[in-house]
This record gives structure tokens, sequence and C-alpha cells, in this order.
């Protein structure tokens, strides 16, 4: 029986999942995402407990980042400089490449979810979508005609700079790299910063549900007006916030002013900003369908393989 593992690396926790398909999961756990080390011998004992006597065929990691994808770098596989204390240049793929023996495949999170969503969730049925989540961070990934979009770097639309509400010129930010960016505005911890609470907890005339909502409607325009998915699926702790979804609708057709000519129409009785099909599911289901990918040795999505011997494929 051919065995998948998958991991959702997350600034907050790992998911690490064992399945014999991408939605057949047999054994899963948590973890705290603390030191490097400690993180990664945890990840690498429930593999290896959970596969004794059955050893995994692949495993597809989808991480926090910013990451190095590049094909032609020797640091594939690692993430790249990052907010997360110590986390920096840590060989991510290569350490789980070498400590289970199988080869790896290697993307963002967000691109991992955009995976899992285009396959089984939300994503279905269409050709090319956006998944965003709003979360201790913002970022995206895009799918388009099946396939990862990828360029020098992978996309980082959450370090975009929006245009400022009005009742939003005094918050410098938390961004670390970029201050006021979408991140840096629009992510939980600021929230959390400006209000002392997270926007679920806020009455529903607090003035950050409108100014939450503004700059998520700015972001949803952007990538309608740049990249034009046929879906915009928005996931994360954020969005979880009853009503945040419904609310970005005003402002996105206010920001777009019906241009290209018809689009508030087509926003207005088609599903272009939706939540996730697989729950807070994407992004491990992804990772697991990189998994798949690799056993297949024809992926629909393309992924590059890190060998056990370090060396990658």
């Amino acid at each position: 029986m051919t065995l998948l593992g998958g991991i959702e690396a997350g600034g907050t926790k790992f998911i690490c999942a064992v399945a014999t398909d991408p939605q057949t999961i047999i054994a899963e756990t948590r973890i705290e995402t603390t030191t490097p080390a400690a993180t990664i011998a945890e990840a690498l004992a429930f593999f290896q407990r959970v596969t004794a006597g059955r050893p995994l065929s692949a495993l597809g990691i989808a991480s926090f980042g910013p990451v190095q994808l590049s094909p032609d770098t020797a640091d594939w596989g690692s993430i790249l400089a990052t907010p997360k204390y110590g986390w920096s240049h840590v060989d991510l793929a290569g350490s789980f490449a070498r400590g289970l023996g199988v080869p790896v495949a290697f993307e963002t999170d967000v691109n991992g979810a955009a995976l899992g969503e285009a396959r089984y969730g939300a994503g279905q049925g269409v050709r090319n979508i956006a998944y965003v989540t709003v979360g201790t961070g913002i970022g995206g990934g895009l799918i388009t005609e099946g396939r990862v979009l990828q360029g020098r770097r992978h996309p980082e639309i959450g370090h975009i700079r929006p245009r400022r509400h009005t009742l939003d010129l005094e918050f410098a930010g938390c961004c670390p790299f970029h201050g006021d960016c979408f991140e840096g505005l629009a992510s939980g911890p600021a929230i959390l910063r400006r209000c002392g609470a997270p926007l679920h907890q806020l009455p529903s005339d607090h003035p950050m549900w409108v100014i939450e909502a503004d700059y998520l409607a700015q972001l949803c325009g952007m990538l309608a007006l740049t990249v034009a998915p046929e879906r915009i699926i928005m996931g994360g702790g954020v969005m979880q916030a009853e009503g945040l979804r419904a609310a970005i609708t005003a402002p996105l057709l206010a920001y777009l002013a019906d241009y290209p000519s018809g689009i508030a129409a087509e926003i207005a009785t088609t599903d272009l900003v939706v939540a996730p099909g697989l729950g807070g599911r994407s992004g491990v289901i992804g990772a697991l369908s990189m998994a798949a990918d690799i056993v297949a040795e024809g992926p629909a999505i393309s992924c590059r393989a890190h060998s056990p011997s370090g060396i990658a494929q």
C-alpha cells in the first residue's frame, strides 16, 4: 500500500498527515512551531512512528515563507529571511528528505492550499483560481490552467502596499519589512495591535470592520485586474469572522468602478469570492497531493522533488 506524507508548515503550527491518497488520511498530528530543531524532530518522530514497517513513498511540504523555489539554486527547499524568529535559512525540504529517506516536494503554504482547493475544493470546475490566506500573515497562491504560477520567485501579494483608508491613517503597520503593506495593515496581528482583540470579537459597528473589508477588497480588486481569476478563495483565521467575506463586496465594486465593463454584474451574479471548500484542511491536502504527484511521476502541477541524498531533482 502506498503511503503519502504531507506537512502544512505554518508559523504557528505544523500539521502532519499520512494518507493512502490525498483525501484518505489515516493519521494526523499538530505540532507547535517552536525552534526548527525541536519542531522538525517532533515531525520526523511522528512520521517514523506511523510508518514503521510501511515507509512513505513521498512527502509534500507546503511551508510558510518566503521560501526558495528556484530550481537552479543550492538552497532550494529552504526558508529565506522570515519574521519568524530562528527560521531564516532553515533547510526544510532537505531535513525531511534526509530524515525520512524519501523524495520531498516543496511549495509555499498558499500554493499548497491553492493546489488542494483546485483539485478537491472550491476551485474544482474552473481553470484559474487565486487562494488568499488572511491570518497571522497574508499571502496568495495562483493556479493557472491547472498549474501553480511561478516566476523568478513565488508571489508575495500580502506585501503590496494598499491605498490607506481614511479611518486608518495613523497606524504605521506591523510588517517588519514594509510597515503598511496588506500584511502590515490587515493581518490578524495588525488588527490585534490596533484594537486589542481579534476581529470576530469586535462589535459589528466597530470601524475596524470597515477598514478590514476595504483593504481586502483592494486586494481582491488587484487580483481581478492583474490575473483575472475565475474564483478567489479566501481562507485563514481572520476570514472566520462571520460576515467579513460578504462585507468585501461593496468596497470591491467601488474599487473596480465597473472596469472592465460588465465586471460589476459578473461579481454580483457569480461566486467570485468564496470560502475554502476544504475548510482548514486546504494546505495539508495540497501537500499530500504534491506527494501523490511524485509517486505518479506525471504531475498535473509540477513540484520539484528533493531526493534523500540532498540533491534536488
